[in-house]
């Protein structure tokens, strides 16, 4: 569960600052988001967010979608060990 735990921090902190931002009045697509996570995740996540791409458009991706595909990765990865 550790793990898991850390992916919903690595996305609590910046979903908190978008959303603040939101309430001041500036608009921001989740499709902006979703890319600037895309580019920060780390690299054992490649192949997951490669089928997540090939899969969809990656502006069509939302950000919930994406951390709960990334939080199933690492529950499988968690119970294979």
């Amino acid at each position: 569960m550790k793990e898991i735990e850390m992916i919903k921090k690595y996305f609590d902190k910046p979903l908190c600052i978008v959303n603040n931002v939101r309430l001041l009045g500036i608009d921001l697509s989740d499709s902006r988001i979703v890319q600037k996570r895309l580019i920060t995740i780390p690299e054992r996540f490649e192949t997951t967010i490669l089928s997540l791409e090939n899969m969809k458009d990656p502006s069509a991706i939302i950000v919930v979608e994406l951390l709960n595909v990334l939080m199933a990765q690492e529950r499988r990865r968690c119970m294979r060990q």
